[in-house]
């Protein structure tokens, strides 16, 4: 007889995407009063400080240099997804800016065809002119807002280039989860985000306000929760089995924003979403064949 598959790493990583939903409230409202860069530098900073007893109280290990090579890898790529995430979400609405990221599993194909040598099929040239046909609505009605597209403009760029390092960072969290604990993955990934932030601290730091470090000491709580959720869920299931309950983010993301910053949902942002949702059901409802962690590429 065969087992029925269980539902734990499916709730896990849905619930591992209602914390960082959250999370992305706290650092929008944390950006906003102190900048995008100090709210992560600080997080990255506060996380650490959080995980290192959590780490060791696991009788956590000093990873080989292989596995350090992973997490260094993928702390980088999600610096530059976070850094652009944030900086175009505090121009932007919670649910737009979340339903432009959406784009990554679409880019993600294209990545996986460059860094595994898949095939890119028909379909997922369709699924990807339908997802810029969603990118177009969702932009189209910005358009004309203090002429041309105003603020948001650079916004939508950026969670657009956003969400290029998100597909990428999707490939590697399959292939860390498989060779690290989800507490190890929570702390280093904060250490190598704060090693690589602080370099430009001389520049960029500053002192949070006394609000601001309250929603980014919230926010590290979250993040690290969501990672530890998302890495134990990532472990135990299929990435291509996974990765559709990204698309439940828009929920907690238009949720969230309502209930912080009075955000409204408009029908272009809801119409651009099902848009791109869509392309991306399109391209992934043919299982691909499950790629072995050994047959991945060594990171550099």
């Amino acid at each position: 007889m065969t087992r029925a598959p269980s539902l734990m790493p499916f709730l896990s990583v849905t619930a591992g995407i209602a914390t960082f939903s959250t999370m992305d409230a706290l650092m929008k409202s944390a950006s906003i009063e102190a900048g995008v860069y100090n709210a992560l530098l600080f997080r990255a900073g506060i996380g650490t400080s959080l995980m290192i007893p959590v780490w060791l109280l696991a009788k956590g290990r000093w990873p080989a240099v292989a596995v350090l090579r992973v997490h260094a890898l993928r702390s980088a790529v999600v610096a530059a997804m976070a850094l652009l995430f944030f900086w175009g979400l505090v121009r932007l609405p919670m649910a737009e800016g979340m339903a432009l990221s959406f784009i990554s599993p679409l880019v993600a194909l294209y990545l996986a065809a460059v860094l595994l040598g898949e095939t890119i099929r028909s379909r997922a040239i369709l699924a990807s002119l339908l997802g810029l046909a969603g990118v177009a609505v969702i932009a189209a009605a910005r358009f004309g807002e203090g002429g041309g597209f105003g603020e948001a403009g650079p916004g939508i760029l950026a969670v657009l280039l956003s969400a290029v390092f998100y597909a990428w960072n999707l490939i590697l969290q399959r292939q860390q989860a498989q060779i690290a604990r989800p507490v190890d993955v929570a702390l280093f990934q904060n250490v190598f985000i704060g090693l690589i932030l602080v370099f430009a601290a001389p520049w960029f730091a500053i002192v949070p306000s006394a609000l601001a470090l309250r929603d980014v000491t919230g926010a590290a709580v979250l993040a690290a929760i969501a990672l530890m959720l998302l890495s134990w869920g990532y472990a135990r299931a299929e990435a291509q089995a996974l990765v559709p309950l990204e698309y439940t983010a828009f929920i907690w993301a238009a949720l969230m924003g309502w209930l912080w910053f009075d955000e409204a949902v408009t029908p272009a942002t809801v119409a651009g979403t099902v848009l791109i949702v869509i392309g991306c059901w399109i391209a992934t409802r043919e299982k691909a064949p499950a790629v072995p962690a050994a047959s991945l590429p060594p990171a550099p």
